[in-house]
């Protein structure tokens, strides 16, 4: 049986970037803001961490793929399913990024290497455990560093 979540943002991200884009997101510093509904405790202890793990809502993502299609449209790269690459165009519009942890001021995470636009919602937050990394080799395609050869 179909279930369907509800699932409200828990904090929103504001940074100098205001449309996508596909390169130079480590150049960016964004601050990830807690909402005023949530009490300041939710982020006690974040600071002994060096990385998070935060999932976010393409809330500006125009269309959704399901099957496959060319990484970036660019035909040089095989057609792949939409869980075989990270783009947007997802049947959910969710995204998964880890980020490097700065500092903690009150209700604000300033955050580098964080792939989201000013304005993006964000869903959860989660820290880096060693013991949650892959175990074991990690492989992947040719075509997919070539994508991200510029994207950080």
């Amino acid at each position: 049986m179909k279930k369907d979540y509800i699932v409200q943002p828990i904090a929103i991200v504001r940074n100098d970037q205001h449309s996508q884009t596909d390169t130079a997101w480590g150049k960016i510093e964004s601050k990830i803001i807690l909402n005023d509904e949530l009490p300041i405790t939710c982020l006690d202890g974040i600071e002994k961490f060096s990385h998070l793990e935060v999932l976010f809502v393409f809330d500006k993502a125009s269309k959704t793929v399901i099957g496959s299609e060319h990484p970036r449209e660019n035909p040089k790269w095989p057609k792949v399913g939409i869980f075989a690459q990270r783009k947007k165009d997802r049947p959910n519009h969710i995204g998964a990024t880890i980020v490097n942890l700065i500092k903690k001021e009150g209700r604000v995470l300033t955050v580098k290497n964080l792939d989201a636009i000013d304005g993006t919602p964000i869903i959860d937050i989660k820290p880096i455990m060693i013991e949650y990394l892959p175990k074991g080799k990690i492989s992947q395609p040719k075509w997919s560093k070539e994508l991200m050869r510029e994207y950080w």
